[in-house]
């Protein structure tokens, strides 16, 4: 069987870990919004992770992680030359702006992208297609302090315009993105009419009611909550307007003004214990796993 080997591992920032992997099959077909789930050895979690970049000609998948589990501490110890048992993708449905057959659609629109943490790696395959492609879109970068500002250099080549934000104000601007958003639309003149916000759960919450008070449709990405290292299987179901989905085989995108965040949120919580999960299998029944051939959901 086929190893997936290791080219560059290091730091971004802070907690985030950045790697190069070569796996020419995935790098081929993925498009931007899509994940793989990766494997460290034979007895390893499987774990959903972003695609941050891929290289179609050297063939090779950059991914992007924050270690929280034992599994992604595992991947966190891992150098170049080392390999992953498994790398399985591209998974979930792409980035629906990344999309040949919507293109002339897409060139019409003003599109912001808000990008928070760990989030922001997915956000940049999405921009540099449309870069590709001959459009540039906005994009606010949010982080908590300077040292955790990740990918600056990379959105500079391939975003109409740049704004870099910390909470702490230590650079760029000061505040959380949603401040941004305030500013860019009421006092900077601009306007936007699709938005798509990828970070925390609770950023893309208030992402979602600064956005729906200017009225620009908004799509959020699931991806963070199947990269938490919780499990992906019941992690990641959410209420979309009153329908169960699942982020793993449903998205991972979805109309940030139908999500029920904070129930998401509770779910998030609870699902993080053994009697939480036990819970919300009795509570959710049926409707408690999606398709993700982790847990057996699917079967």
């Amino acid at each position: 069987y086929h190893m997936y080997k290791i080219l560059e591992a290091g730091k971004l920032a802070g907690n985030i870990y950045q790697m190069v992997v070569e796996a020419p099959r995935v790098a081929k077909h993925c498009l931007p919004g899509q994940f793989v789930i990766v494997k460290a050895d034979e007895v390893g979690e499987r774990i959903p992770l972003t695609i941050c970049d891929y290289d179609r000609e050297a063939g090779t998948i950059t991914i992007v992680f924050m270690p929280i589990g034992a599994s992604t501490e595992k991947f966190a110890k891992l150098k170049a030359g080392d390999s992953f048992r498994d790398f399985v993708g591209p998974l979930g449905c792409p980035s629906e702006l990344c999309e040949e057959a919507n293109l002339e659609e897409t060139r019409k629109k003003k599109i912001l992208f808000v990008a928070g943490g760990v989030g922001t790696a997915p956000v940049y395959p999405q921009m540099k297609w449309l870069h590709e492609h001959g459009i540039d879109a906005d994009v606010i970068v949010g982080a908590k302090t300077k040292d955790l500002v990740i990918l600056e250099d990379k959105f500079k080549s391939v975003a109409g315009n740049l704004y870099v934000t910390t909470d702490d104000g230590s650079y760029g601007r000061s505040g959380m993105v949603t401040k941004v958003i305030e500013d860019l639309v009421t006092k900077e003149g601009k306007t936007y009419d699709h938005c798509v916000a990828i970070g925390p759960m609770i950023m893309m919450k208030f992402c979602c009611l600064t956005t729906k008070k200017f009225n620009i449709p908004t799509v959020v990405s699931m991806n963070p909550i199947m990269v938490d290292g919780t499990g992906m299987c019941g992690a990641c179901r959410v209420i979309v307007g009153d329908e169960v989905k699942f982020a793993c085989v449903d998205g991972p995108e979805f109309d940030g003004h139908k999500i029920d965040f904070d129930g998401a949120m509770k779910r998030q919580t609870l699902y993080k214990t053994e009697e939480g999960k036990a819970l919300l299998r009795l509570r959710e029944g049926d409707t408690h796993h999606g398709g993700c051939g982790n847990c057996g959901g699917d079967k």
